[in-house]
């Protein structure tokens, strides 16, 4: 029989609740431990007219693309001078930061997308996209549409399962 000083191994016999968790403070907190993390879907685009996608945070690193202005990219990890960004094919490179801007555009991924004057597939055709056109993101999405302008000023709808960068 054990003596009344020796302690007996901690046994969990109920679950209870936290009451005072205030979990607004422990996002804070977790946040606050993953500052090089960036924040859910962080979609911004090329500014210069071209830029280099690395293999390394560093101008040192292997220059892996070359991509033109407007190209958009995901921030995956954000180390202040330069972004780890995923692109449309799923590919994670590193750019310098000061090579991109908050504008948001898209890239069309289907073979040839439609551009309508309203959010409707019997809408009036604007013009068509073909595969790999950037374009800029006007108004997010509403019933499966975005509303999008072509570097030449039109402006239309396209279906956003037809485009990346949402």
């Amino acid at each position: 029989m054990p003596s009344k000083n020796s302690r007996q191994p901690h046994r969990l016999t109920e679950l209870r609740p936290i009451k005072h968790a205030l979990p607004g403070k422990l996002v804070v907190v977790l946040l606050a431990l993953l500052p090089g993390i960036a924040l859910a879907l962080d979609y911004r685009s090329v500014i210069a007219p071209k830029a280099i996608l690395y293999d390394a945070p560093s101008a040192q690193g292997k220059k892996l693309y070359v991509v033109a202005q407007g190209y958009p990219v995901e921030v995956i990890v954000n180390l202040g001078d330069w972004l780890k960004v995923r692109d449309n094919h799923g590919s994670l490179s590193w750019i310098e930061s000061k090579q991109l801007v908050a504008k948001r555009m898209v890239l069309v991924t289907a073979a040839q997308a439609e551009v309508r004057q309203s959010a409707d597939a019997a809408a009036p055709l604007v013009f068509r996209a073909e595969k790999d056109v950037v374009l800029e993101l006007i108004e997010p999405g509403t019933n499966g549409w975005v509303k999008v302008r072509h570097r030449d000023g039109l402006v239309g709808y396209i279906q956003s399962s037809s485009v990346w960068g949402l």
